[in-house]
């Protein structure tokens, strides 16, 4: 695929406050687009929330262990149960940018996955982004505007409401219905 293809399959988070669209990046990532997409066609992030909003710099989700509320003191250690190879790119960290959230150590992203709701710079080749909100950008702001508390880590990030991501469906990227229609 070209950068001014049009992407084939789109990815549909429908959260308990309303839908992001994000369009995926394979001619940068594919490895890193296949294995989200694989993890959505299972069902696996159904049920999870959004555990990390840091204000002005990102929401993340992904986390299995976040479908248990009993077990937030372990939120954002939680995957798959496998790890894939970081695919750095020179896509830049911008607001909306769909990016793995990972451990120090380069390769050891799995399931985690966080939206920029701002530029973070500091992140380009450092981590792999692999696609961008291209609708709900209002959702996006509003999980990005959720009040947080301290987390186990002492980080000002964990949202005191819980956004889950109730369910996320890859759909063909043409039956997305034109802006102004359904999808805010």
């Amino acid at each position: 695929m070209t950068p001014d293809a049009a992407p084939a399959e789109v990815a549909i988070l429908q959260t308990s406050v309303g839908d992001l669209v994000v369009a995926f990046w394979p001619e940068v990532a594919p490895d890193t687009v296949r294995n989200f997409i694989k993890l959505a066609r299972e069902g696996f992030y159904d049920g999870t929330c959004f555990h990390r909003i840091v204000k002005g710099f990102m929401i993340q989700g992904g986390d299995p262990l976040t479908k248990d509320p009993g077990a937030a003191d372990r939120y954002g250690t939680g995957g798959p149960g496998h790890t894939i190879k970081a695919e750095f790119n020179t896509r830049k960290h911008v607001r909306g940018v769909l990016s793995m959230a990972r451990s120090s150590h380069p390769d050891s992203a799995g399931s985690q996955f966080f939206i920029c709701l701002d530029d973070a710079a500091f992140l380009d080749g450092k981590y792999t982004a692999f696609g961008e909100l291209i609708r709900g950008d209002a959702t996006l702001e509003r999980i990005g505007n959720t009040p947080v508390t301290r987390s186990a880590s002492g980080e000002e990030s964990q949202p005191t409401v819980r956004i889950e991501i109730e369910q996320i469906r890859i759909v063909p990227a043409d039956s997305i219905p034109p802006r102004g229609i359904g999808l805010g």
